[in-house]
């Protein structure tokens, strides 16, 4: 049998210099570049103890360079969960073989066999104790060459770091205030920028009266490009009264129609849709079908909701321009720059700063391409653009709004024996640099605009988009599997945390949950009958057993479980809800067991299980973009409300550690899982069946008429 050959790591194959990941200075410190960005996921810091492992130094001398498109390897965008596998593994091997180089030249130098050499903080020894270092070593070996498939990284045995808990790099600054956000880091003689957009979805600028606005003290300028205005001011204050009074000026043309809000299913499948096949399973030897269940679920439009709004910089150098951004792909959004500036992408550096966390494709590239439109009129000085809470729930992109709908065919026995599973939705991706047009807000408004962007889905072979984990993992004899995507898209959507996976998960196990039930069959027990996969088995037998299922039933309680592997390639994962259910939804406690392979932050895992559980819970009981026919409505906190501390759930979180499997992401993996866990342990308490989101008063008390 022949071997295969080794391979780089994706992110190697197309960022295969050394030096642009690792540099050694002779002042005793390493930096280390990746490509992916902070984005409050502690990615810097597992990163960081991966390259601390490899070049046997000391985690305290590893300086993690923010992502940079003049010098940082394109690893794409920072998202689905992808950060360690692509990342991670790339640096692994890099490091391995920048510690190799460095063994070959200690080698020469102190005349022993690389073989005998040691390496500890930096400092490589050897017999009758000759020594050098890294960092006396590193004027006179060159790292500018490419990375080759044969080093080989440490056994898990041997690393020292990895697997263990250590304190993230990026919580000291934000726990302390420190400047760390770009909100919080303007550049020297900053000025203040402010953008004119309609109320009304999809309005055109018609006639714009400047003159009140030009009265307004410290104005710097005032900028129009079709239907793109904005304004530029020496103080943040004088930018908004600026703004104000330019807005009373402006005339606006009728927009589109959105959907009802309240019928959004009708919708969904109501409009033109390109519809693929993502799966089928054929079974000659199935049982007949004595009845189907069939259930229709639903999402509505979710917002990012970021804490901090969206917020840019940037500056003109002639025909040069800077931009700082807490983008989660500084590369892809300098393409789309370029698309809409015509010029030059190496005219064009953007540099991440952090911001507040997002998780998806917010407006925090959208306000990237405000700055640098209204920083062409500010004379070569920087111009800071901080879009307003109002503009961040109106104008970013939304998560799409989904229908589902799922059939299973039932035997006399009430075994599945067929299984469909059809979903209705705009895709789940529009992000900056993936297409020959632009993404970005401002490209459509200005006076010779692109099209909008129609938001797509990403292939099967990067975990999809719409149909994200709608194959089931659970071993039924058929099914197949349909994907409907929107070729209209009134309302602007894009990716959100999980994209489909969030509403797919929560079908596919409310399903299950409900025919569990009919079955009298106790649904743990359900999903291990059906699952061959034992990591799977073995997450759900470990939740299980850390919640001491099933806890006994007290008067207005409920529990629920359920379970998913991310994408159907990534972490594995699974939950247990206690709901209390007598007045409003209240989630008492999450349980959650996750496998993700070799845990290199064991601390940061849980941080991420524990952030997803909790976000999720404020989309399954509160989340829901409003609007009427002609605006976005959910425009404050207060018509768009989140969780709250005093409502976050206790969560508990257990790792299956596997060092000896290659790692993935745990960023995504839990919101699927606590989504229906919460839905299914609503049904425990009040025996009614919840199939839209989200799980409010209201939509109980209308289940409930529905099944009298």
């Amino acid at each position: 049998m022949n071997t295969p050959a080794p391979q780089l790591p994706v992110s190697l194959v197309t960022n295969p210099k050394l030096s642009s990941w690792v540099k050694i200075g002779s002042d005793g410190r390493v930096a280390i570049s990746p490509g992916k960005v902070e984005i409050g996921q502690g990615i810097v810091t597992a990163l960081a103890q991966i390259a601390a492992d490899e070049l046997d130094v000391d985690i305290g001398r590893i300086e993690m360079i923010r992502a940079t498109t003049a010098a940082s390897p394109n690893e794409g965008v920072t998202s689905g969960s992808l950060s360690i596998q692509q990342s991670g593994r790339a640096l692994r091997h890099v490091c391995a073989e920048v510690r190799g180089i460095f063994l070959a030249a200690a080698s020469d130098r102190l005349g022993v066999e690389a073989s005998a050499l040691t390496i500890a903080d930096g400092t490589i020894a050897g017999p009758g104790n000759v020594s050098t270092s890294y960092w006396e070593l590193a004027d006179d070996v060159s790292l500018d060459r490419d990375a080759t498939a044969e080093s080989f990284a440490k056994s898990p045995e041997a690393r020292r770091l990895a697997g263990h808990s250590v304190q993230r790099i990026d919580i000291p600054d934000k726990v302390f205030a420190h400047p760390r956000f770009i909100h919080d880091r303007p550049l020297q003689g900053v000025l203040h920028g402010r953008v004119l957009r309609p109320e009304i979805s999809g309005a055109k600028l018609v006639t714009l009266d400047d003159a009140a606005a030009r009265a307004v003290p410290g104005l710097v300028a005032i900028t129009r490009d079709g239907s793109f205005a904005g304004v530029v001011s020496e103080t943040e204050d004088g930018a908004e009264a600026a703004l104000k009074a330019l807005r009373k000026g402006a005339l606006w043309s009728a927009g589109e129609a959105l959907p009802d809000e309240d019928n959004l299913a009708a919708f969904l499948k109501s409009q033109p849709v390109e519809t693929m096949v993502i799966d089928t399973r054929a079974s000659a030897s199935a049982a007949p079908a004595a009845r189907t269940i069939r259930r229709q679920f639903t999402r509505p439009y979710i917002a990012h909701a970021s804490i901090a709004p969206s917020c840019a910089m940037a500056q003109w150098d002639g025909d040069r321009v800077q931009v700082w951004t807490h983008s989660q792909g500084v590369c892809l959004l300098r393409a789309d720059l370029a698309l809409v500036l015509r010029m030059p992408p190496d005219h064009i550096t953007v540099a991440h700063m952090e911001g507040a966390g997002c998780y998806g494709h917010n407006a925090a590239d959208d306000v990237a391409l405000d700055a640098v439109l209204l920083a062409r009129a500010a004379g070569g000085r920087p111009v800071r653009v901080q879009w307003s809470r109002h503009d961040e729930m109106t104008h970013g992109p939304f998560g799409p709004a989904m229908a589902i709908e799922v059939e299973a065919d039932l035997d006399a026995k009430g075994e599945i024996v067929g299984w469909r599973h059809a979903i209705w939705s705009n895709g789940h991706v529009a992000r900056p640099g993936r297409a020959s047009q632009p993404a970005l807000l401002a490209g459509t408004q200005i006076e010779n605009p692109f099209p909008r962007m129609i938001s797509s889905n990403p292939p099967a072979a990067n975990g999809g988009g719409a149909d994200r984990n709608s194959i089931p993992l659970y071993d039924f004899p058929a099914w197949t599997i349909e994907s409907h995507r929107l070729l209209t898209m009134p309302v602007r959507t894009s990716a959100l945390r999980t994209l489909g996976g969030q509403g797919n998960v929560f079908a596919i196990e409310s399903m299950l949950d409900e025919i569990a039930a009919a079955r009298g069959e106790d649904p743990v027990q359900f999903r291990l009958r059906h699952l061959r996969d034992e990591r799977a088995r073995d997450v759900i037998r470990a939740v299980a057993s850390r919640a001491k299922w099933k806890p006994e039933k007290k008067a207005g309680t409920g529990y629920g479980i359920a379970f998913a592997r991310y994408k159907g390639t990534g972490a594995y994962c699974a939950a247990i809800a206690e709901i209390e259910g007598e007045d409003d939804i209240r989630v008492k406690k999450l349980t959650l067991a996750v496998d993700v392979g070799e845990a290199i932050n064991p601390d940061g895992v849980t941080n991420q299980i524990e952030g997803g559980a909790i976000q999720a819970t404020s989309w399954v009981l509160k989340e829901r973009v409003r609007f009427d026919h002609t605006r976005i409505t959910s425009t404050s906190w207060t018509d768009y409300p989140i969780l709250t501390f005093s409502e976050v759930p206790a969560v508990d979180v257990e790792i299956i550690q596997r060092p000896e499997i290659a790692p993935v992401g745990a960023g995504e993996a839990a919101h699927g899982p606590v989504t229906a866990a919460i839905a299914n342990a609503v049904f425990d308490c009040l025996s009614v069946r919840v199939c839209d989101l989200p799980i409010t008063r209201d939509r109980i008390i209308a289940a409930m008429e529905l099944a009298s």
